[in-house]
């Protein structure tokens, strides 16, 4: 459960937050965290406005104002209109939590040019032009927060995920890049690599996926949504100011 113990949530007055793919599972959790601290919150998903709403409604009882914008972020003109209406009601986005994705499992040779553009444009794409839209309103406040999620697919090749792979690396090296060039104006960009996280209603290949790879994860479980929203609250707070240009692996020592 989110709790802002031992944070300051005035000082998070005024300051909103947009969360992609926020109706359920790890965006639901960083929506909800970042609620608890002080933060406007925009709630986004494509498709289940019901999950979006209800969260959005979770994040009101917690004393902020939460917007629910419905976009599909695997198209660009979808990012810029979602950051454009978050901008116009919030005056500006302070924290940017990229965390929408897709993972399809496909042999290799079996991929076609639509299926490598879906997933580009969602895992990968979407980072860039929200970002891109975002950035301007941080560098003119002095201040701003970028969490990007990668994956264990950016740290190790998996077989059936090259698209995934591919993708995730993309937004690590986009991580990197952001973080030098804005770390001067008060910005940070930072990355998560979540390992195995329980989920729900998820595909059975998803969750199979999952149970594979807790066998190599030495804390011998899962991790919970609330466990990466911790890091996302660590990074988006003043205590993650000196954190630039990192990717975080919060998967129970999966990789090291």
């Amino acid at each position: 459960m989110a709790t802002t113990e031992g944070i300051d949530t005035m000082t998070r007055r005024g300051k909103a937050a947009v969360i992609t793919g926020a109706g359920r599972n790890i965006g639901r959790a960083v929506a909800l965290q970042l609620a608890a601290d002080g933060f406007d919150v925009v709630i986004n998903g494509s498709s289940n406005r019901d999950a979006c709403e209800a969260v959005a409604a979770q994040a009101r009882a917690l004393g902020v104002e939460a917007l629910v914008a419905m976009a599909d972020v695997g198209e660009r003109d979808a990012c810029l209109g979602l950051a454009a209406k978050a901008i116009a009601h919030f005056g500006a986005i302070d924290v940017l939590v990229n965390n929408a994705a897709l993972r399809p499992q496909r042999p290799f040779l079996e991929i076609s040019e639509a299926d490598f553009r879906r997933v580009m444009g969602v895992d990968l794409e979407a980072a860039v032009w929200l970002a891109q839209a975002c950035l301007p309103k941080m560098v003119e406040r002095g201040w701003g927060r970028i969490v990007n999620f990668t994956g264990m697919n950016a740290i190790q090749g998996h077989a059936g995920r090259a698209t995934i792979s591919v993708a995730k690396h993309g937004v690590w090296g986009l991580t990197k890049a952001l973080a030098k060039e804005f770390g001067a104006n008060g910005i940070t960009i930072n990355a998560i690599s979540p390992g195995p996280i329980a989920g729900d209603d998820e595909a059975s290949g998803a969750v199979t996926y999952r149970m594979a790879s807790v066998a190599h994860v030495p804390a011998g479980r899962m991790g919970t949504p609330d466990e990466v929203a911790a890091v996302v609250r660590m990074l988006a707070s003043d205590a993650g100011a000196y954190v630039n240009g990192q990717m975080l692996a919060v998967n129970g020592g999966g990789t090291m």
